[in-house]
């Protein structure tokens, strides 16, 4: 993996991390490590397989196109979540995870963008 596509790695995985410390929170769930973990397993499950997925390929991307990895994060995750882990995918809450994930991971690639422009 190149620099750039593991730093996308991360940044991600911390978007991720980020909307569920929010969500258990406001909603006063089990705040703790393994709470936060068991929220965010499915969501980066998904995510890692869309990053990963350049890489088992032939191709000579090194990089998944951000989109790709925003609507596999959410909606793998989702199903993951309800198939695999046995928890709810409210329509609320799939709305507000489509919207934070997106706004937060396309928000760092703006960020960045700008900032080697600059």
């Amino acid at each position: 993996m190149s620099r750039t596509a593991l730093r996308a790695f991360a940044f991600d995985a911390l978007c991720v991390l980020l909307m569920v410390v929010i969500g258990t929170r406001n909603h006063e769930t089990d705040t703790g490590i393994t709470g936060i973990l068991f929220v965010a397993a499915p969501f980066w499950i998904a995510m890692s397989l869309a990053h990963l997925a350049p890489l088992l390929q032939r191709k000579n991307r090194k990089e998944q196109n951000a989109y790709v990895v925003w609507g596999y994060t959410v909606v793998m995750g989702m199903v993951l979540r309800n198939m695999v882990f046995d928890r709810g995918t409210a329509t609320a809450f799939i709305i507000v995870a489509t919207v934070f994930l997106g706004i937060t991971m396309f928000g760092w690639r703006a960020l960045l963008a700008r900032r080697a422009t600059a």
